[in-house]
Order: C-alpha cells, then structure tokens, then sequence
C-alpha cells in the first residue's frame, strides 16, 4: 500500500465508531500516527487502537468531550505531547436531531449547536494555531444542506455554519499553506443515520442518489484521504459533497 501519509500525525474527533473509525484507520493504513477522539465509548475507542497498532500502525486514544472549549484544548495538547506535532485534523464529531420546528426546544439547539458548530469551531482555531505548515483541516457537513427535508431544519443549519467557516477560514490559513475543506455525505450506513428510521424510509433515501444504494464509512473515508494528503495541496475553501449522486 501507499503509504502517502509517512511521517504525518492525524486528530479524527469521534472516532471510536462509524465514519470517525474508518477514517481513522484508513489514515493509519497510510502510515498517519492517530489520534482517536472519543466522548464516552472508551472500550470502541481502545479496539480502534488495537486495530491500528495490529496492523503496525501507531494510535492512541483521548476522551474529550468537543463541545467544552478546556477539554478540545487538553485534547490538542495531549497530542503534542505524545507525537510532538500536528499535520491533519478531521472534525468528524457531531450529532443529530431531526424533529418538526414545533418540538425543537432550547435543550435540543444548546445541544446540537454545541457540538456541531461550537466544537468545530474552535477545533478549527486550535488547529490553526498547532498545525505545522501545509496541514490539513477537514470539516464535515452535510448533504441534506442542498435538499429540503421537513425535521432537519435544526441539523441542516449547524452544517451550514460549518460550510461557512470553512469557507471564510480559507484565506486566512491559507498564507500558511494550511488547507481547509469541508466534506459533506449523504446517507451513509452507520448507526448515527440509521436509528430511528424504518427499513421503508432507509431505503427511500437510498434510492434518491444516482447510484441506488447508502454510502458505506469507506466511500468517505477514501475522500477524507484525498483531502489529507499532498494530491490535495490546491484545494481549499470547498464543500466536496461526496453522496453517490444525492444531490
């Protein structure tokens, strides 16, 4: 394999599962040295570790709850102290809530915000000050932001925040030849899409992208790869919405 990340350090918040964990261990597989994030799953995050390292990879994993701007920093400089420096950061950590306008209460936009907006925020503004020159910081939306589906008014406008300051940020990093980009997925096969919904509305959602079937941890995670890497050195400032055809 191509180990085209040699030598580079990667943070994934939220990575002890779904898209986190394989993008975390698709940058290993590239030689990265990881840093899995992980708010309460401890044992799912030590596995991700163990992965990794059996597959001769070095990992470690840090709990931090990303929503408290004191622990994202502790996170960042555990980090450092561990491997000394920071090449690529993907901000993968975030939640949803999916609820008519009626039934959101302030608990629910504390919350969400909190963690999707907030948390990448200033995981963005630490990334900015510890990344070493021609880092990486890969944010993630959504695709839903260019649909219009009744109950995700609450999750589609935090990730229209996080394509703003992605793209706003762009400039501003750029002068260190940092670059920042947001992905945005559609459906994808992981728990955080599939609680809640029938097998009916399942694959409804599938079958509205051009290619008839969910996205699996690995279609995104081959895209994160691609934004960490060299290959990407002249984009920046995007949203790569990688949904099969979606939208």
């Amino acid at each position: 394999m191509d180990k085209k990340l040699t030598g580079k350090v990667a943070l994934i918040t939220g990575a002890s599962r779904g898209i986190g964990r394989t993008i975390a261990e698709n940058l290993a597989n590239h030689g990265a040295k990881v840093v899995i994030n992980y708010a309460n799953r401890s044992d799912q995050a030590a596995e991700v570790v163990q992965n990794v390292q059996r597959n001769g990879g070095e990992a470690i994993a840090i709990q931090a709850d990303i929503s408290r701007l004191s622990e994202l920093e502790l996170l960042y400089q555990d980090t450092l102290k561990t491997f000394g420096k920071l090449d690529i950061v993907v901000n993968n950590a975030g939640i949803i809530i999916t609820k008519p306008i009626d039934d959101i209460t302030e608990a629910d936009y504390d919350q969400l915000f909190a963690i999707n907006v907030k948390g990448t925020y200033f995981s963005c503004q630490l990334a900015a000050k510890h990344l070493d020159p021609n880092g990486r910081i890969i944010n993630f939306s959504t695709s839903v932001t260019g649909q219009m589906f009744p109950a995700y008014s609450l999750y589609a406008g935090s990730k229209g925040a996080v394509e703003q300051f992605t793209r706003q940020l762009a400039k501003e990093l750029g002068k260190r030849n940092i670059t920042i980009n947001a992905v945005a997925p559609g459906p994808v096969n992981t728990e955080l899409f599939t609680v809640g919904k029938t097998t009916e509305e399942i694959q409804r959602l599938a079958n509205m992208n051009a290619l008839g079937r969910l996205g699996e941890t690995e279609d995104i995670a081959g895209v994160i790869l691609f934004l960490a890497s060299d290959e990407s050195q002249w984009v920046t400032g995007q949203t790569i919405r990688a949904n099969g055809g979606f939208i």
